[in-house]
């Protein structure tokens, strides 16, 4: 809306696009039965408006649809994995039947690393932070029984992410399901690993090659696809505040919008291919206004400063994950009103989806019935809370608003920091060079090290830990991998590389090879090596003998 726009006119604009849109079929009323609007704002003019605006419309900060959840309510997406792919297909299987809409692959540290099963630096962690994925067999097993073509799919996974993409669009082939109607998620943010996670597999520049291919072959083939999930998540895990995840991971999502440019692509066709990955923390004001204020920045700087015209390049759709850091191994039970807590943070700030992290997960891969704890805490806020009825319920608050346009301030003043490292004017550059001099890095560790002191002096207090320790809370059973694990993902692993043609996988990955040296997509021959059943770390390391290994820089 602008600025001086009456407040009937731009009401009467929202509710035409409110009648117009679908409505799910239930009622909207408080628990003692009294209607409510759909949306509210003020009776008459006000100065803020302009920036506050109605849902489903530019500036986005209210929300991207009229209707809110009363249209869709956000996915139910929980984040499993664990163990080999037939243990970790059970467990979704189980996610689904209990209602979850969508499901988030969490991979172990070997495939997160681009390493098979079997190769020496990963003994002893396969399938304990996630699932072993191996080769296209694994994928196959994963979502046996699974409809890829109806089910959607997130997957956490960076440095490797381009060949675990190309395993997820062979095994969907196998199911009959032509890659064009996939739809789902991959993360492959390198820059956040740089900043923050620390898996990468090469140096920036051929990550982003990979990246950029891969948007390229969405972009054309799969355009419901989103190849790529901007992570703040891991940002703020590592300590940053609310307002470096934000500006950090917004300028990653800037440097990926530059990237697609830079190959000559449509950012009206290519920008709603970007998607996001937020924490929400403890904070539960600081949270909401975070959620909002990403959105506000995100549609005007894809208009006014990379050209998006349509509604849909300038939106800002991200998933949830409650903060993994805010749990605790003392009293591990308050886990469930923490997370409770942040999920509703989550949900008045407008996610699209949402993972809620299980009470046992500080200190173990998730019990059967934490997970389905974690899973029952959305839909008790979905079901029963009423927080579905009305759109952007805090907006207007005044604590809200003004907490949004802060974050918004110092998001921006640490925009231009970025911009100015880079020399060219460029995100992208002043990305690099700030990964180049660990200035990132050394901005979370100031951070972290701020709330660790707070904490040790007793300014921050955290229930159970340096305040009301006494419990009468029992020790917990939690859920172990055993050796046996991976003792028998080595097996199969052999058995396979057994039986497979040797000669199809030397002529794939020899194509590979030949590809990564020269401006050619890479995605094709990467296809044609997963069809062969080339495992993922034979395709690393070709890549790896190509392009080479990276070390960050040492900061002192």
């Amino acid at each position: 809306m602008q600025p001086d726009e009456p407040i009937e006119a731009g009401r009467a604009r929202w509710q035409a696009r409110y009648d117009a849109a679908f409505k799910r079929d239930r009622e909207f009323r408080t628990l003692s039965g009294l209607d409510v609007d759909p949306v509210y704002g003020p009776p008459g003019a006000d100065p803020r408006f302009g920036r506050i605006g109605w849902p489903g419309e530019f500036p986005f900060t209210r929300g991207l649809y009229a209707t809110g959840y009363r249209g869709r309510p956000w996915t139910i997406r929980q984040f499993a994995g664990f163990g080999n792919a037939r243990q970790t297909n059970e467990r979704y299987k189980m996610i689904l039947g209990a209602g979850g809409g969508g499901l988030s692959v969490a991979f172990d540290m070997p495939t997160l690393m681009g390493r098979d099963s079997d190769d020496p630096r990963s003994l002893g962690e396969v399938g304990h932070c996630g699932v072993a994925v191996d080769s296209a067999l694994d994928m196959d097993l994963l979502f046996d029984g699974i409809p890829l073509g109806e089910v959607t799919t997130s997957m956490t996974i960076s440095g490797p992410a381009v060949p675990i993409f190309c395993m997820y669009v062979v095994a969907a082939e196998r199911q009959g399901v032509p890659a064009g109607r996939l739809n789902g998620t991959l993360q492959t943010d390198i820059f956040k690993e740089y900043i923050a996670q620390k898996e990468w597999l090469f140096a920036p520049e051929p990550h982003l090659r990979l990246i950029g291919d891969l948007m390229e072959f969405c972009a054309a083939e799969i355009p419901a696809y989103k190849p790529l999930s901007v992570s703040g998540y891991h940002i703020r895990e590592a300590g940053s505040t609310a307002a470096q995840e934000l500006a950090f991971t917004l300028a990653d999502g800037f440097g990926y919008v530059e990237l697609g440019l830079s190959r000559g692509l449509d950012v009206d066709v290519f920008a709603p291919g970007l998607s996001f990955f937020f924490d929400a923390h403890i904070d539960f004001f600081e949270e909401i206004a975070k959620f909002r204020a990403a959105r506000r920045i995100w549609a005007r700087w894809m208009r006014d400063v990379y050209g998006a015209r349509t509604e849909k390049a300038q939106w800002l759709r991200f998933h949830t994950q409650t903060a993994g850091v805010s749990l605790t191994a003392q009293q591990p039970d308050n886990n469930i009103v923490r997370t409770a807590v942040e999920a509703l943070a989550a949900v008045l700030g407008g996610t699209n989806s949402l993972h809620t992290n299980a009470l046992d997960e500080v200190l173990a891969l998730p019990s059967e019935k934490a997970a389905e704890i974690a899973l029952r805490t959305q839909q008790v806020i979905m079901e029963e809370t009423e927080v579905v009825n009305v759109v952007d319920p805090l907006g207007g608050s005044w604590y809200v608003e003004a907490l949004t346009d802060r974050l918004e301030a110092e998001a921006e003043e640490i925009f231009a920091r970025i911009r100015d490292m880079g020399g060219d004017g460029t995100m992208t550059a002043g990305i690099l060079r700030g990964i180049e001099d660990g200035w990132f890095m050394s901005e979370i560790a100031e951070s972290a090290f701020d709330y660790q002191r707070k904490l040790e002096k007793g300014d921050k207090r955290i229930v159970g830990v340096n305040c009301h320790t006494s419990t009468v809370e029992e020790p917990l059973e939690i859920l172990r991998i055993g050796h046996e694990v991976e003792a028998e993902q080595r097996r199969v692993l052999a058995e396979r590389r057994g039986a497979r043609d040797r000669q199809a996988v030397d002529a794939a990955l020899a194509a590979l090879r030949s590809a990564s040296g020269t401006a050619e997509n890479m995605i094709p021959p990467m296809l044609a090596a997963v069809r062969a059943e080339a495992t993922l770390g034979e395709i690393c390391d070709v890549l790896r003998e190509e392009w080479g290994t990276y070390s960050e820089p040492a900061a002192f």
